[in-house]
């Protein structure tokens, strides 16, 4: 009988026959394989017969090595494990070459680790990391299809931009060395394989729009790309990003399934994912016993994890929050890098960080914010200077979702589209919205891999990705 790694810790048999494949992490005393596949952070001790097994079988199992293991699993003499493998043969599959296999039994930064993606999963943190992730994927679908949501795959190549922000990777396929041009010497793009320009895109925000506004409910969970030349912890080039929209919604009924969602995924992962989760928590305070006093994290893992899933979103007015940062006193005292002197400021990751871990000491859902600080579909407010739009703040990462009530009304649309230089003739479809049964309408969007590293404590957005794209870096 084969079995995985996973299902063999978990069994509540002794002395059955079995087989499990796998990779081994380590091998001992040319007697103890510590083997992994994947399926749980644990490893299974796999105790060899050395006398009575090949003496080549033996040089061949080293760190990385695939192997077929057949014998008996029976209750563990050792320490540190309860079950273990009295192996009766050992396989060796493909090839294996200790010289040059760069994932070894030893700590690796994880700037090593990026130039070894392709590997770096055979390792306790990036497997947890992976595996979290996929688990939330899997609660995403599951949140929304338990709510009534209908999952919309919308373009990845547009030819329009949803943030108007112009950071936009181009898709073409003319002649870069000689692509036709107009008379008034630019290029041609209706010679282009689209006939227009057309670019990668940044949201299928719009999209899902349409489809929200006959099927009721939607959400989108796709790639979305920016050209933005970042080279932070916070920024990718390809990221995954989730939006859901919702027809007769208004902006508190927004606010409502923001929070829900957000405690619905991480519980799910809490309660699935333990021993990944209890890992990843272990691995951060010990590296917090390097830092100084004042750069530890104040909670752990878990504590960050329950802090959202326990405690109700704060729900405060961008303008209230103005007031509460302007008076408070790191601001008073100069201690923010960005000071709060006046309202219409954008807030930055660290004044967001203050109300939710110092001030309220709970999730916050900002909302009412500044119109010539948010996007043009946002509704305008009755007082013309304010728009509907929400983000929701957590500890440890500040701002982790973005959203709003749409704007519903063909003329103040129209409207704010000219006063951003936004041509009607490229979004005619996005106003046909507001013409035919317009109605209000709300939405938000996740980053997805901003959610991954806060439920894996991760602190570097390249590390919650499989292959991270980033300025000058597209290996793999």
């Amino acid at each position: 009988m084969k079995l995985t790694v996973s299902q063999l810790l978990s069994s509540d048999k002794k002395d059955i026959d079995i087989q499990v494949n796998g990779w081994v992490r380590t091998f001992r005393a040319n007697r103890f394989i510590a083997l992994n596949d994947g399926s749980t952070i644990n490893n299974i001790q796999c105790v060899i017969d050395f006398e009575n097994t090949n003496p080549d079988t033996l040089k061949r199992i080293t760190t990385g090595a695939a192997v077929l293991i057949s014998g008996t699993l029976v209750a563990s003499q050792g320490k540190g494990q309860s079950l273990e493998i009295q192996a009766s043969n050992i396989e060796i599959l493909g090839d294996s070459d200790p010289e040059t296999y760069p994932i070894q039994p030893k700590k690796h930064s994880f700037e090593f680790l990026r130039e070894n993606a392709h590997l770096r999963t055979r390792t306790n943190t990036f497997s947890a990391v992976m595996r979290l992730r996929s688990s939330l994927s899997f609660a995403v679908h599951k949140y929304f299809t338990e709510n009534g949501f209908y999952n919309m795959h919308t373009p990845i190549i547009t030819g329009s931009d949803a943030e108007g922000a112009g950071e936009m990777f181009r898709v073409s396929t003319l002649d870069q060395k000689n692509p036709p041009l107009t008379e008034a010497g630019d290029i041609d793009h209706t010679q282009n394989f689209f006939g227009k320009d057309t670019n990668l895109t940044v949201s299928g925000q719009l999209e899902a729009e349409t489809y929200a506004m006959s099927l009721g409910k939607v959400y989108t969970f796709g790639p979305t790309f920016r050209a933005e030349n970042s080279n932070t912890s916070r920024h990718l080039s390809e990221f995954w990003m989730i939006e859901p929209e919702v027809a007769f919604m208004d902006l508190a009924g927004n606010m409502d399934l923001a929070e829900s969602f957000m405690k619905s995924v991480i519980s799910y992962v809490l309660e699935h994912n333990k021993d990944d989760i209890q890992f990843l928590e272990n691995r951060l305070i010990q590296e917090d016993k390097s830092k100084p006093q004042a750069e530890r994290s104040e909670m752990t893992l878990t504590e960050k994890l329950n802090f959202v899933v326990d405690n109700n979103f704060k729900r405060v007015s961008y303008t209230e929050a103005i007031d509460i940062l302007r008076n408070c006193k790191p601001n008073k005292k100069k201690k923010f890098k960005y000071l709060i002197n006046e309202w219409g400021a954008d807030l930055q990751s660290e004044h967001e960080r203050f109300l939710v871990e110092k001030h309220f000491k709970c999730p916050v859902i900002l909302f009412d914010y500044p119109a010539n600080i948010k996007a043009f579909y946002m509704r305008l407010n009755e007082d013309g200077k304010t728009v509907r739009a929400m983000d929701i703040l957590f500890p440890g990462i500040g701002e982790i979702v973005g959203g709003s009530q749409r704007e519903e009304r063909l003329d103040v649309l129209k409207e704010k589209m000219a006063a951003l230089n936004i041509p009607e003739e490229e979004l005619w479809w996005y106003l046909d919205l507001r013409k035919y049964g317009t109605a209000v309408h709300s939405g938000f969007g996740l980053g997805f891999e901003r959610l991954v590293m806060f439920a894996t404590g991760m602190s570097n957005i390249r590390d919650v990705i499989p292959y991270p794209r980033t300025p000058q870096n597209a290996e793999f």
